[in-house]
């Protein structure tokens, strides 16, 4: 079973919470059969049971799995129903095997509120939160060598708030002037380094503003810019 959520602590967490409300359940109704089975055909049906006909939804950029038709419990009637009685022993742990689908459908609903509270993604806190290693790659000819002020960024980080980066202006600086190799970049520098907050399971490429004020953080899903008050790039030309 997937969430499909990233490998966070978070969903982790709750991937756990699911396992064990099913192997409570699987107990009790081992306690209450009548004619008992071997341990290790109970967790086969119920590993066979959670599979499932879905289809993909998404909820704030992350990929749901909503369980519609029980394909294991299908499996495991036309396999059991040859022998008097036995799809009857199984068939209790047949459809808690596709119950756990839901089980996990919820608890995925659960982190998915979580993860956007502790991790909020167009806070510029979830992708940095330690520069001490971080170093500067230039990526475009019209960068400049430039140090990054690591104390002024940590500064200006609590007071950086996302906005939109995209402009008419902006494109045409970029893709209709000059030539290719003599076009103006906005984002020349590459970040590598940065350590994200802990726990995010946050994966994200950072890039610099020509100016040394603008931070554009790119993730699989989305970009984010963030714009500062003062330039945390020394030796940047500012004219």
């Amino acid at each position: 079973m997937r969430f499909g959520l990233e490998a966070s602590p978070i969903s982790l967490f709750f991937l756990l919470i699911g396992w064990a409300v099913i192997t409570t359940l699987t107990v009790r109704m081992y306690r209450k059969q009548n004619v008992k089975i071997k341990y290790w055909k109970m967790i086969f049906v119920i590993w066979v049971g959670l599979f499932s006909f879905s289809f993909n939804a998404s909820m704030f950029q992350t990929i749901i799995k909503i369980p519609l038709l029980p394909l294991g419990v299908w499996i495991l009637y036309f396999f059991l129903r040859s022998k008097e009685g036995r799809w009857e022993r199984y068939r209790r742990f047949a459809w808690l095997g596709f119950l756990g689908n839901f089980i996990f459908l919820g608890l995925a609903f659960v982190t998915i509120g979580f993860q956007h509270v502790l991790y909020p993604p167009d806070k510029l806190s979830t992708y940095i939160s330690n520069v001490d290693s971080a170093t500067i790659v230039n990526t475009h000819p019209s960068a400049e060598e430039v140090t990054l002020q690591k104390d002024i960024l940590m500064e200006q980080l609590p007071s950086m708030e996302q906005t939109e980066f995209f402009s008419d202006k902006w494109y045409g600086e970029t893709y209709m002037s000059g030539e290719e190799n003599q076009r103006k970049e906005r984002f020349p520098y590459q970040v590598f380094g940065v350590k994200e907050k802990w726990g995010s399971a946050t994966h994200s490429v950072i890039f610099i503003e020509e100016d040394g004020k603008g931070l554009l953080i790119a993730t699989p899903k989305k970009q984010y810019y963030f714009r500062s008050d003062d330039s945390f790039l020394e030796g940047v030309n500012h004219e």
